[in-house]
C-alpha cells in the first residue's frame, strides 16, 4: 500500500507517518483504529509493549 494513500486517510502528513513507523512517536488511537483496518490486523499489533525496569 502507498505511504501517501495511508497518510492521506489518515490526514497525517507523511513526515508524521514516518515518525510513527519508527517509534518517535505512538500512532493516536483514532488513527491506530484506521491504520488497522487497513493493514487487516488488530490494534494490538500496532504496538510493542515494553516493561520498564524500575
Amino acid at each position: 500500500m502507498e505511504k501517501a494513500f495511508i497518510t492521506e486517510k489518515l490526514g497525517v502528513s507523511v513526515k508524521q507517518f514516518r515518525n510513527d513507523e519508527t517509534g518517535h512517536i505512538l500512532v493516536p488511537i483514532d488513527k491506530a483504529f484506521i491504520l488497522s483496518r487497513f493493514l487487516g490486523v488488530i490494534i494490538k499489533d500496532l504496538y510493542e509493549y515494553v516493561e520498564q525496569k524500575e
